[in-house]
C-alpha cells in the first residue's frame, strides 16, 4: 500500500515539475524503467491501470513494459507511441508475414499488423477459446476488415460479405460450436497451415489457388482428395486446366452446406440442374471436350430425373451412379459405369438386377429390340391427346354455344345502352391486352411469353402493344366520364353509389348461404357485387393509369422526381395489376358466368340484354319496381321478412 502511494507521489511530482517547469516533458538520463511506468499505469490507478492487467492475463506475462516499448525518451511520453518492435522475439513470424492477401508489408496502407489480429496487451495462445485468435473467435477477427463495406470497396475486393455467409455454412456452425476440427479461415487460407501467410487467389502459392483447392481441403477431407485427384476432374486439375471443377465448384466457397440441406447444391434435389450441368451442358466445353449434350435433359425425362423433381431425395441422381468424388469415364475399367460395372451400381438400388436391365442407356434413346418404339408410342399419344382432346373441346363448345343461344332466345329485359356495351367492351379489351402484354414482361422466359414475343424484336413490340392498350383504357376511362354527365349517367351514378342497404344485403346474402336464413336478399339495379367491382374498376384504373404514365414517361419524371419514387411507383403498378387480374378473374367472372344463378352467362355484355328470370333473380327490388317505387317495395318486402 505504501509502495503503491509512493509511486503516486512520483508520478504526480514528474507531471508538477513538467508542468512548472514550461519546459513539457523532461529528459531521462537513462531509459525508463517498468517502475516509472507503474507510476502512471498502476493496476489500482484508473483506467490506466487496466493494461498492466492485461498484460498479466496474457502469454506476454512475464515482460515489463519497456521490453515492447522501447525508445521512450521522456516522461509524460507521447500519447502515440511507436508500433512495439515484434519481430525482435518473433523474427520466424516477422520475415514471414511480408503479405496479406493483395497487400504488401511497408506498402499497403490498410495490412493489419500483429495487435490488429492478436490484440495489444491481452495476447493469448490460439489455444485459448479467449484468444482473438482461437478458431471459434476468427470469424470476428477477419470479419472487422472483411465485414467493413468501405474498407471492401477502397481495396475492390470482390467478395462482399464472406463472414456473414460463413456462419451460415456447416464449417462455421461447428467451429462456433466449438469443433475445433471444423475448417476456419486459417484452415483454408493460410499458407502451409501458417496464418502469417495469406496469398491472394492469383498467386501459384496461395492455399486457395485454382490448382492448391484440393489439397486445401485435402488437409482435412483426405481421403476425397485423393478420390479427386483418381477422378477426371482431378486429371484435368493436375494437367493445368482451368475450368476442370474443384471442390469449389460443386459445394461453394464459404457458404458449404451439408449433402442433406436442400439449399445445397450438391443435395440430391438440386445436384443435376444447379451443379452438373452448368459444365455439362455449356456449349463450349462440350465442344473443347468432346462431350455428348442433352444429358441434363434426358435426366429430367427418366424416371430418375422426375421422381427427383418430385422431391424424392431416395432416387438415383448424377453422384449415385457417375460418383461423387471418384468420377471417371466409362471407358476406365474401375469406372462405376463401366459396362463391367453396371450390374454392381445399379444393383446398390435394385437388388438382383439382370444385366441385360442394367445395360439399358439413361442418357440415350433405347436400342436393340426395342428401338424405335420410345418414338412411335410418342407420336402416337400426341396424335391422340390432339384427337380426344380436341373432340372433347370441340363438343364442350357445341354445347356451350347451345346454352348460350337458349338463354338469349328467353323473354329478355335490357341491362345496358348500345354505348354502354362498347364501353364495356373496350374496358374488356384494354384490359386483357394490358394483363397479357404486362405479364409477358415479368414473365419472359413462359412458355406462353415467349410464344407471344419470343422472336426477333417480339418484346419491342410488346412494348408498343402494352402502351397502346393503355391509351385506349385511357379512352375508355374518359368516355365513360363524359357519359356520367348526361342524364342516364346520373341516374347510373346515383343507382351505383354504395348505400347502407348494399351493407345488409351482404350481411343476408352471407346469413343466406351459409343456411341460417331461407330468404334470398332482395337487391335492386346493381347488387353489392356489381358496386364493389365498379368502385374497385375506378380505384384501379386510376392507379395504374397514373402509375402507368410515370413509368412511361419515365425519363421526364425522373428530372423532376427522385428515382425512389419511380421504384415505388413500379412496385405499385405491378402488384396492382396482380390485384385487378385475380378480382377479374375470381369476383367478376364468378358473378357473370360461373354462378349458377346466371350460367352458362350473362349476355347483357354482348347484347345489352338479359333474361328476364335471370333480372328478377338477382334484382328483384329493381323488377318489381318496374309498376312501384322501388324504395317502397324494399320496404314493404323488408318488414315482412321473419327472422330465423
Amino acid at each position: 500500500m505504501r509502495g503503491r502511494s509512493m509511486r503516486r507521489a512520483t508520478a504526480v511530482m514528474i507531471l508538477s515539475g513538467a508542468l512548472l517547469g514550461g519546459a513539457g516533458a523532461r529528459g531521462l538520463a537513462q531509459a525508463p524503467s517498468d517502475d516509472d511506468c507503474l507510476g502512471c499505469h498502476d493496476p489500482s490507478a484508473g483506467p490506466w491501470g487496466s493494461i498492466v492487467d492485461s498484460l498479466a492475463a496474457g502469454a506476454h506475462a512475464g515482460f515489463g513494459c519497456v521490453d515492447c516499448h522501447t525508445g521512450i525518451t521522456e516522461i509524460p511520453h507521447a500519447e502515440e507511441l511507436p508500433q512495439p518492435e515484434c519481430g525482435s522475439c518473433h523474427g520466424d513470424v516477422t520475415e514471414m508475414y511480408r503479405q496479406h492477401g493483395k497487400g504488401r508489408v511497408g506498402e499497403s496502407e490498410h495490412i493489419p499488423d500483429c495487435a490488429d489480429c492478436h490484440g495489444a496487451h491481452r495476447i493469448l495462445s490460439a489455444r485459448d477459446r479467449a484468444s482473438s485468435v482461437n478458431a471459434m473467435n476468427l470469424p470476428a477477427t477477419c470479419g472487422r476488415c472483411h465485414e467493413d463495406s468501405t474498407l471492401i470497396a477502397n481495396l475492390r475486393i470482390k467478395f462482399k460479405h464472406p463472414i456473414r455467409v460463413y456462419t451460415g455454412s456447416i464449417h462455421g456452425k461447428a467451429t462456433a460450436g466449438g469443433v475445433h476440427q471444423a475448417a476456419s479461415c486459417n484452415d483454408c487460407h493460410a499458407t502451409d497451415a501458417d496464418a502469417h501467410m495469406i496469398l491472394p487467389p492469383g498467386d501459384s502459392r496461395s492455399t486457395i489457388n485454382h490448382f492448391n483447392i484440393p489439397r486445401t481441403c485435402g488437409r482435412c477431407h483426405t481421403n476425397i482428395e485423393q478420390d479427386f485427384w483418381e477422378g477426371i476432374h482431378g486429371e484435368l486439375t493436375a494437367d493445368g486446366q482451368t475450368d476442370a471443377p474443384t471442390c469449389t465448384h460443386c459445394h461453394g466457397e464459404h457458404g458449404i452446406l451439408a449433402v442433406a440441406d436442400p439449399r445445397s447444391p450438391v443435395s440430391p434435389y438440386r445436384l443435376a440442374e444447379a451443379t452438373c450441368s452448368p459444365c455439362h451442358e455449356s456449349a463450349a466445353l462440350n465442344e473443347k471436350y468432346d462431350l455428348p449434350t442433352g444429358r441434363l435433359q434426358s435426366f429430367i425425362d427418366s424416371y430418375h430425373g422426375l421422381k427427383s423433381q418430385a422431391g424424392d431425395k431416395m432416387v438415383a441422381n448424377c453422384a449415385s451412379c457417375h460418383g461423387a468424388h471418384r468420377i471417371l469415364p466409362s471407358s476406365d475399367p474401375t469406372s462405376s459405369i463401366n459396362p463391367g460395372n453396371l450390374v454392381t451400381t445399379c444393383g446398390g438400388c435394385h437388388p438382383n438386377i439382370s444385366s441385360s436391365i442394367a445395360t439399358i442407356p439413361i442418357h440415350a434413346r433405347t436400342g436393340g429390340l426395342y428401338s424405335g418404339w420410345p418414338r412411335f408410342f410418342q407420336i402416337l399419344y400426341t396424335v391422340m391427346i390432339a384427337g380426344i382432346i380436341g373432340a372433347m373441346v370441340l363438343h364442350w363448345l357445341i354445347d356451350l354455344f347451345r346454352q348460350i343461344r337458349n338463354v338469349m332466345r328467353e323473354k329478355q329485359v335490357r341491362r345496358m345502352e348500345s354505348d354502354e356495351v362498347i364501353q364495356h367492351a373496350l374496358l374488356a379489351v384494354a384490359f386483357t391486352v394490358l394483363v397479357v402484354t404486362g405479364f409477358s414482361l415479368r414473365f419472359h422466359d413462359a412458355w406462353w411469353s415467349t410464344m407471344l414475343f419470343g422472336r426477333e424484336g417480339g418484346y419491342s413490340l410488346r412494348g408498343v402493344i402494352h402502351r397502346g392498350a393503355g391509351i385506349a383504357l385511357l379512352f375508355g376511362s374518359i368516355w365513360h366520364v363524359l357519359f356520367l354527365l348526361t342524364q342516364r349517367g346520373r341516374a347510373f351514378l346515383r343507382d351505383m353509389w354504395p348505400r347502407k342497404a348494399d351493407f345488409q344485403d351482404f350481411y343476408r346474402m352471407i346469413r343466406y348461404n351459409l343456411g341460417r336464413s331461407e330468404r334470398h336478399p332482395v337487391m335492386g339495379r346493381f347488387t353489392y357485387v356489381e358496386k364493389a367491382e365498379y368502385w374497385a374498376l375506378v380505384w384501379g384504373t386510376a392507379v395504374m393509369g397514373i402509375t402507368g404514365l410515370f413509368l412511361w414517361f419515365d425519363n421526364a419524371a425522373a428530372r423532376i422526381f427522385s428515382k425512389g419514387l419511380l421504384e415505388v411507383l413500379l412496385v405499385i403498378h405491378y402488384y396492382e395489376a396482380w390485384l385487378a387480374f385475380l378480382a377479374i378473374l375470381i369476383w367478376h367472372m364468378y358473378a357473370t358466368v360461373f354462378s349458377p344463378r346466371v350460367y352458362p352467362m350473362n349476355p347483357s355484355w354482348l347484347t345489352g340484354f338479359m333474361p328476364e328470370r335471370m333480372f328478377k333473380a338477382e334484382h328483384e327490388a329493381a323488377h318489381a319496381a318496374s309498376n312501384v317505387e322501388e324504395r317502397e317495395w324494399r320496404r314493404a318486402h323488408e318488414s315482412e321478412e321473419k327472422p330465423d
